[in-house]
C-alpha cells in the first residue's frame, strides 16, 4: 500500500493496567536519544508467548528487497543507520533457526517516546475486494486510472508549489495537477488511462484511501491493483469533516459509518469526496503469492497482521516493531489486546510521527471489519540491529 490513511476520529484512551506510564523526557539530552530508551525483551508484554517465526518470515521478505534492490536506502531516515548494518543482519536472518533468539541476539529493543503524541496512535488498513469489469457499461461506470504521462515529480524549488511535489507542466511552467473533482468530471477522458470500471464511487474512493485492491472481474479472474502515484494535492480526511459538521458523532466514526451515510446521501457523498482533492493512480500487478497482500512501499507483498505502515522519514523499511495496543475483533464493538511483532513495510500520507503506525489486516470483508474502526492508543518499541544502534549513538 502506499496509501494507508485514517478516516476515523480517536476513541477514548483506555486506562487498563497495560497502559504505559507517563513518559518523562529529559529536554537536555539529544533529541535522538530522548526519543528512544532501551528496554529488555522481558519487559515487552507477552513477548515470550509470541509466534516469532511468523515475524521472521515477514522480516525475510523485507531482507530480500534490502539485499537485492535496497529501495528503502535511497532516502535519509532518522533512525535508519547504514545499509551495511542492515544487510549483515539480513544475511543472518536466512540462517536463523530459532526465531525468538534471532531477534533477541541480533537487536536492541527501544521504547519510543513521542512528545507530540505520547499516547501513540495505531490504525488499521486493508485491501478492498470489489466487483469490476474491463468494459464500461451502465452497471460499471466508475473508473480506476493508471498514472497519466503528464503527471511529473517536481525536483528542488518546484516542490514549493503549495508544498506539493507532484503536478504537470503547462507552457513550460510547473502547475498543480487536476483535483479529484476535475478528474472525475472528465479531465483525463480520452487518454485510455482507465484500468477497470467499478459500480460505485464510494468503492473507488476507499480503494484510493487503502492504496490497493482486488477486483473480481465479471469476465472471470481477479485483477490485483497496487499504488502507482498520487496527484500531489494534500489529503483531507472526510471523516473529520463529517464530525466537524455534526453529521456523525466522533465516538461512532468508522469507515463503515461513513459508507452507510454515503449510501443514504449519494449526491452529498460525491460533493464530500471532492473536498479531498488528492487523487491516487494505480498499476496492475502480477503478485508472486496470492495469499499475501498487495505491494507495500518497500516493494514487498504485505503480510496480514504482520506488516506495518510507518513514517518512512523516521524508520527504515524492514524495522521490526513490537506493538502494545488494542484492536477490534470484528464482532460488534468488541476490542481485544493486540501484542504483536510487525515489520515496517509500508507508509502513507496520514502516517506521520514517532509513535504512529497503521496495521495491515489483509483483504476482504473480515479485514475491513477490523481495520475500519481501529484507532487505538498504545505504545511501540522498535528493534534496531546492534550495529545500527551503535552507529546512531544510542544507549545499549
Amino acid at each position: 500500500m502506499s496509501g494507508p490513511s485514517s478516516v476515523m476520529s480517536a476513541r477514548a484512551i483506555p486506562t487498563g493496567s497495560w497502559w504505559p506510564p507517563k513518559l518523562r523526557l529529559d529536554p537536555g539530552r539529544h533529541a535522538m536519544v530522548s526519543s528512544l530508551s532501551p528496554v529488555n525483551f522481558a519487559d515487552l508484554e507477552a513477548w515470550y508467548d509470541h509466534d516469532h517465526h511468523a515475524a521472521l518470515l515477514t522480516f525475510r521478505r523485507s531482507c530480500r528487497e534490502m539485499l537485492e534492490q535496497g529501495a528503502g536506502f535511497r532516502r535519509p531516515v532518522r533512525f535508519g543507520g547504514s545499509p551495511s548494518s542492515w544487510r549483515s543482519t539480513c544475511l543472518r536472518a536466512f540462517e536463523a533457526g530459532n526465531a525468538r533468539k534471532f531477534f533477541e541476539n541480533g537487536f536492541q529493543a527501544f521504547l519510543v517516546h513521542d512528545e507530540v503524541r505520547p499516547e501513540g496512535l495505531f490504525t488499521g488498513y486493508f485491501e478492498p475486494e470489489v466487483d469490476g469489469s474491463r468494459i464500461r457499461s451502465s452497471q460499471f461506470r466508475v473508473p480506476l486510472y493508471r498514472r497519466p504521462k503528464d503527471l511529473v515529480t517536481f525536483p528542488g524549488a518546484n516542490a514549493e508549489l503549495s508544498e506539493l511535489t507532484y503536478g504537470r507542466v503547462v507552457d513550460g511552467k510547473p502547475t498543480l495537477y487536476f483535483t479529484r473533482r476535475e478528474i472525475e468530471e472528465g479531465a483525463l477522458d480520452g487518454q485510455g488511462l482507465e484500468i477497470v470500471w467499478l459500480r460505485d464511487w464510494a468503492d473507488a474512493y476507499f480503494i484510493h484511501i487503502q492504496g490497493s485492491a482486488r477486483i473480481r472481474l465479471v469476465e472471470g479472474g481477479v485483477l490485483r491493483l497496487s499504488y502507482a502515484a498520487k496527484s500531489g494535492h494534500p489529503y483531507t480526511g472526510i471523516g473529520a469533516l463529517l464530525v466537524e459538521r455534526g453529521t456523525l458523532a466522533a465516538d461512532a466514526m468508522s469507515m463503515q459509518a461513513i459508507r452507510l451515510w454515503m449510501a443514504d446521501h449519494p449526491q452529498q457523498a460525491r460533493e464530500l469526496m471532492w473536498e479531498n482533492r488528492s487523487f491516487v493512480f494505480f498499476r496492475e500487478v502480477d503478485l508472486e503469492d496470492p495469499g499475501l497482500g498487495a505491494l507495500g512501499a518497500q516493494h514487498v507483498q504485505l503480510t496480514p497482521r504482520r506488516s506495518l505502515a510507518i513514517d518512512r522519514s523516521l524508520w527504515m523499511f524492514g524495522t521490526p516493531v513490537w506493538l502494545e495496543t488494542e484492536a477490534p475483533t470484528g464482532a460488534g464493538n468488541q476490542v481485544d489486546l493486540f501484542r504483536q511483532l510487525l515489520i515496517a513495510q509500508d507508509t502513507g500520507s496520514a502516517i506521520r510521527g514517532l509513535s504512529r503506525g497503521d496495521v495491515y489486516w489483509g483483504f476482504g470483508d473480515e479485514a475491513a471489519m477490523i481495520a475500519g474502526p481501529m484507532k487505538s492508543p498504545g505504545r511501540m518499541s522498535v528493534l534496531l540491529p546492534h550495529e545500527v544502534a551503535k552507529e546512531l549513538g544510542l544507549p545499549a
